[in-house]
């Protein structure tokens, strides 16, 4: 809108009252606004009448002010005088127009008791005020943007709905309202805390049932089913997530380890087939595999993250009870390396769609970790955690290796150290990671370096490219300075 017409409507309360008008009406000549104002326009021999009609009849006046003092509410509700008059051909239009951007009142001044006397016929509307000199500047900015149509709040345009809303059936955990009694007990140290820690987490295991994908019979396009699952996980991901970190911050105590331990352990039912089906593919469970996962190196990502190297030691050195299963034919007590599994899956899915990726399943951890919380460099941070630790339990337990570091095969491209061994190279800092590890002091960690200078230990690699363990791990800088 270029130079927008404006009609000034007033009382001619008072020579002071006037004078006001006029330097509002200078004002907003100055600010582009063609203003049509008595004082201007209306000239000895015209017709007031005529005048006064311009504001509806005049097509061009998109924009009208009624400046409000004691007495044009008077002289309105009465309907007396040239504002009487005007007020007759204003009701009409403000009741009957379908557009009512076209007027706005504008308040000069308040009565004795500070308030702003507004006409019957606009008691319900909203108003401009420019009485008080300390908010006037402000205030006027706000009419100009009226009288512009540029309003400081934009209405968004209106997006498409979620696609994951089109599908017929959504999966929810049904965690919600554990949920937010839990965090609000974690942040305010209420004494139920540790209860509703064990209530949401048993909550949130029992219904991971639900997550249960029916048998595939070796379907080619099973694989769109595993990642359709694991897409419809994300929100109880991360309430995970925003559990981890409340804990992290906010429960200083190590009391909570063992209640993360034990949730974790119950899911490990969930890594193999349900009890009383005898026929299944090997794939028909990756989507529990991928999410069981994920949420461990979450776990771990976010007490790295706020260093608490405690609960963390904790989760990587006790072992998790398994009953007996196909896997390893008796109940067992195994490491962690029990929640990481190949998914053949994602490498069908690979193939069959020709991505030629070197790993589907680190590209869904990278996409999936944005609304997370937690950055994809701290998601690898604990992924090699994870798989020194795993590598050093099976150098002491003269047993395979049983973490496959998924997600660093994006540091397989480039090298670069961890934020946590950059920090090592203090000897305090390492005396605090140092049983994250399983040890406690860095001499310890010359059986694993031995152990990739002679290939006895495996170190990840994709076709051509490898991961540098030694490099990642700042080893050569550990504990160099106090």
């Amino acid at each position: 809108m270029s130079e927008p017409k404006l009609f000034i409507s007033y009382c001619w309360s008072s020579p002071e009252h006037e004078d006001w008008v006029l330097r509002l009406g200078t004002e907003l000549r100055e600010n582009g606004v063609d203003v049509i104002l008595d004082k201007w326009d209306l000239k000895e021999g015209n017709d007031a009448n005529a005048f006064m009609e311009k504001m509806v009849s005049d097509e061009e006046i998109k924009k009208v002010i009624l400046v409000i003092d004691e007495q044009y509410s008077d002289r309105a509700n009465s309907r007396k005088g040239g504002v009487g008059t005007e007020t007759q051909i204003i009701s009409a239009e403000v009741y009957e127009s379908v557009d009512q951007n076209k007027f706005v009142a504008v308040i000069a001044s308040r009565n004795p008791e500070g308030k702003a006397k507004l006409p019957v016929f606009y008691k319900s509307r909203i108003y401009i005020d420019l009485s008080d000199d300390e908010l006037y500047g402000k205030n006027f900015e706000q009419l100009l943007r009226w009288i512009y149509d540029k309003p400081l709040n934009v209405k968004p345009e209106i997006g498409k709905k979620p696609a994951f809303l089109d599908k017929e059936e959504q999966v929810s955990l049904g965690t919600s309202v554990a949920f937010r009694r839990l965090v609000e007990a974690i942040k305010n140290n209420r004494s139920h805390a540790h209860g509703a820690l064990g209530e949401y987490f048993n909550l949130f295991s029992v219904n991971l049932s639900r997550f249960r994908l029916e048998p595939s019979n070796g379907a080619n396009d099973f694989d769109e089913k595993v990642v359709d699952s694991i897409e419809q996980f994300i929100p109880a991901r991360n309430e995970l997530a925003e559990v981890f970190g409340a804990i992290a911050q906010y429960d200083q105590t190590t009391a909570s380890a063992s209640v993360i331990h034990k949730f974790f352990e119950s899911l490990v039912p969930f890594l193999d087939r349900p009890e009383g089906v005898n026929s299944w593919h090997k794939w028909d469970w990756d989507n529990l595999k991928f999410i069981i996962q994920e949420s461990f190196i979450l776990c771990v990502s976010v007490f790295l993250k706020y260093e608490r190297f405690d609960i963390v030691a904790y989760l990587l050195n006790q072992r998790y009870y398994i009953e007996m299963d196909d896997r390893y034919g008796r109940s067992t007590m195994a490491s962690f390396g029990v929640f990481r599994n190949y998914l053949e899956s994602l490498n069908h899915r690979n193939s069959r769609l020709k991505l030629q990726r070197l790993s589907v399943h680190a590209d869904m951890i990278k996409e999936r970790c944005t609304d997370s919380g937690v950055s994809f460099n701290t998601i690898m941070q604990a992924d090699f955690v994870l798989y020194l630790a795993e590598a050093l339990q099976g150098l002491k337990e003269e047993r395979r290796q049983e973490w496959w570091p998924e997600t660093l095969v994006f540091k397989s491209f480039h090298g670069g150290t961890f934020e946590i061994f950059l920090r090592s190279e203090s000897i305090g800092y390492f005396s605090r990671l140092a049983p994250v590890l399983g040890i406690s002091k860095k001499t310890e960690l010359e059986p694993i370096v031995e152990g990739i200078k002679n290939d006895s230990i495996y170190v990840p690699k994709w076709q051509f490219d490898r991961i540098a363990p030694l490099e990642l791990m700042n080893y050569e800088n550990l504990c160099t300075r106090a």
